[in-house]
């Protein structure tokens, strides 16, 4: 469903110094919550993100929005022709389901957050915030009125006080060591060779504050691809690492991340984790497997001859966990549309596995959650048709309205994993989201 409401075009722009950029986010993400619709997106100052435009963008209330409910109603379509409608800044959200639209699959398991598949909009405030300073975009002349509402603006603390959520796993963990059994048959049977298998942790029941809860999941992980989206009832909470696609000019840029290892205690033991993980032959396995699929999905929308491997195999450290990302660039064709060059690579690599439509197929079969968002994508449109979106990863949803949590975790299982070591892996990842929920590893198995 497409919903218009066109207000005069010209932008106000105004730029305010800030002696304390950390507060103001926190201030500014606190005062937009007051919206029904809201998109938080956070590099935290990560210093080895490339390609990074923005410290941090904050849109905020619509002034026109495109909703696509469920698959099957040519959501692409829609969103091409929304953004032909008119040149402005677009953030939005596309949900994994959106397979569907691409390729003959479906997804028939278990939602418990029932977000529609895709949700873009154009925002009446832009906030830009830089190092040392902010630049409120608005349609009207009510910036300075809005930067002394944010300055004024108290910060949530009762998440502090708040007892822990009764966490539970959608998959024993008997049953998920079984499954990458199977998993592992059909890639000696040559199904597959790579496929990414995911498991939801989930709470029923549960009121949060999620501004207060994005913040301190945001603090722990400090994640380049942070973001925080708001769609009236329901939340999405990342602490997402991954880039998905950027369009910069006419050059394209993917990086995917294949190979996780936990952080060390000191700085020798951290570097033995690095050397480890940067030598670790089945890590570098998934990470080519998955830059070889970005390739080749690269080349629908790519002149002949431009797509390269950046970087092959470079290790980057986060605030828990060492990450192998690969880099591949190419130069976008003139006859594709920007839209065309998000669907030809989607869903992402990295969260389906390789061959694509098999493997998705198989997450079908195995997984018992919906994904929706979770292994989406979040980011936006410029008004000059670049784009930049992340990889729903290290996120917690939630449903306001049933009071439903989910978050979920997976891997890329291959020929030599070891399912115990996957299980382990995907504890790994939910450690931040567990924690800032009040939980350890202990979850309880259902």
């Amino acid at each position: 469903m497409v919903t218009h409401f066109h207000t005069p075009t010209k932008t106000i722009c105004t730029t305010f110094p800030v002696a304390d950029v950390a507060m103001f986010k926190r201030r500014a993400l606190t005062w937009a919550d007051q919206f029904d619709t809201l998109c938080y997106l956070d590099n935290n100052y990560y210093q080895h993100a490339k390609y990074q435009d923005y410290e941090t963008l904050i849109a905020i209330d619509t002034v026109r929005e495109l909703t696509v409910e469920c698959t099957g109603q040519d959501a692409f379509e829609q969103l091409k022709n929304y953004i032909n409608d008119k040149k402005s800044w677009l953030f939005g959200f596309l949900t994994y389901d959106l397979k569907n639209d691409i390729e003959k699959l479906q997804s028939a398991n278990f939602d418990g957050i029932d977000l529609p598949v895709l949700h873009f909009f154009e925002p009446r405030y832009l906030i830009e915030i830089q190092s040392d300073s902010v630049i409120i975009h608005t349609n009207e002349n009510d910036s300075e009125d809005i930067f002394i509402q944010i300055q004024n603006t108290p910060i949530h603390t009762d998440l502090n006080n708040s007892p822990p959520i009764s966490i539970q796993s959608r998959i024993h963990k008997n049953n998920y060591l079984k499954t990458v059994e199977k998993i592992r048959q059909h890639i000696i049977e040559g199904d597959v060779y790579e496929m990414n298998f995911c498991q939801e942790f989930y709470a029923e029941n549960a009121d949060i504050h999620p501004v207060s809860l994005f913040m301190r999941l945001n603090d722990l992980a400090k994640a380049p691809f942070a973001s925080f989206y708001k769609k009236n009832n329901r939340y999405l909470l990342s602490a997402s690492p991954e880039r998905f696609l950027k369009k910069e000019g006419q050059q394209l840029i993917s990086q995917p991340i294949k190979g996780t290892i936990g952080r060390g205690r000191s700085a020798e033991e951290d570097a033995q984790l690095q050397n480890l993980l940067r030598h670790s032959d089945k890590d570098k396995a998934e990470n080519v497997m998955i830059v070889d699929l970005v390739r080749n999905d690269l080349t629908r929308s790519s002149k002949t001859g431009t797509i390269k491997v950046e970087e092959l195999f470079g290790v980057y450290p986060f605030e828990q966990v060492h990450h192998i990302i690969s880099t591949v660039t190419s130069t976008l064709r003139d006859d594709v549309h920007v839209v065309d060059a998000i669907r030809h690579a989607f869903p992402m690599g990295s969260m389906t596995g390789a061959p694509k439509v098999m493997s998705m197929q198989l997450i079908e079969h195995y997984e018992q959650t919906r994904r929706g968002l979770y292994s989406g994508a979040v980011g936006y449109f410029t008004p000059e048709g670049d784009f930049d979106f992340n990889v729903v990863i290290r996120s917690i949803l939630y449903n306001a309205i049933s009071k439903y949590i989910s978050f979920q975790v997976g891997g890329a299982i291959v020929y030599d994993s070891v399912p115990e070591k996957e299980y382990e892996e995907c504890l790994l990842k939910a450690k931040a989201m567990l924690e800032v929920l009040g939980n350890d590893e202990r979850t309880n198995q259902k």
